[in-house]
């Protein structure tokens, strides 16, 4: 297991968008499923979450409505948005195109 790195500036909005896509969730549980899905690679801060959550709730490409956790706290669950599933797919193919650009160049280097 690799050791815990910082997100790539410009990862995180695709990452959280990502992960709500098929389910809301809370901040805390969109953290920690980029973090069991990245094996531990990648964590969320909570000062870098909370901003982005915000963010993209401005932009209209989630929603957020308060609900009770399974534990029956009440928490901030986010959702995409019609809007944000169209940014999300645009948001793939071009991280797709960038990656494996990036990756043509560490083979042929």
């Amino acid at each position: 297991m690799g050791k815990p790195t910082d997100l790539v500036q410009g990862t995180l909005d695709l990452l959280i968008l990502r992960t709500i896509e098929h389910q809301p969730k809370h901040g805390w549980a969109i953290a920690k499923r980029i973090q069991q899905v990245s094996n531990d690679v990648l964590r969320v801060q909570q000062g870098s979450l909370y901003p982005a959550l915000y963010r993209l709730e401005k932009q209209g490409w989630i929603a957020g409505h308060w609900a009770a956790t399974e534990t029956g706290r009440e928490a901030k669950l986010y959702s995409l948005t019609s809007a944000g599933r169209a940014h999300l797919e645009r948001e793939v193919a071009a991280w797709e195109r960038l990656s494996g650009a990036i990756d043509l160049v560490i083979q042929e280097a």
